[in-house]
């Protein structure tokens, strides 16, 4: 082989090795638009914008979650969605979230936590990320403490 094949060569591995490398974890940012939508003894449902930032050099899509909310480790409600979301490359984005919340662990356990100033928020489950049509399923084990107050 000549040199402008050798270096051809070369320059096609290099390509496909660093893209091919794993992308990295998104950056929970913020929670934004907070509202109950519905509210009854049986049932209630949460809407939530969730704000995160992709520090990947490339885009992605969010395609489905499946996930489960805690406050201060009470379970309090679970969310599965088949959503489309583009995630840009090094930029924030939003995750619309509707999570159907247990009535009988928020009233039982969780209106305790409404009060207290900081709370401990945990999301664990799976998103389906991908790219070009081909997706794969992440574990998600998400936990924060979040300055909360309904006396804002």
């Amino acid at each position: 082989m000549n040199r402008k094949q050798i270096t051809l060569v070369i320059t096609i591995s290099l390509i496909l090795v660093t893209s091919c490398r794993s992308p990295k974890d998104l950056e929970f940012r913020e929670f934004n638009n907070i509202t109950l939508e519905k509210l009854g003894f049986a049932g209630a449902a949460l809407k939530v914008d969730l704000t995160y930032y992709n520090p990947n050099n490339f885009g992605l899509e969010l395609n489905r979650t499946d996930l489960d909310l805690f406050v201060d480790s009470i379970f309090l409600g679970h969310s599965s969605q088949d959503i489309q979301v583009a995630i840009p490359r090094r930029a924030n984005f939003t995750i619309p979230l509707k999570i159907d919340l247990d009535m009988k662990n928020l009233l039982r356990n969780g209106l305790t936590s409404l009060f207290s100033k900081e709370i401990k928020v945990r999301l664990l489950g799976k998103v389906k990320v991908g790219k070009a049509g081909v997706y794969k399923t992440f574990n998600v084990d998400y936990i924060s403490v979040q300055n909360f107050s309904l006396y804002k």
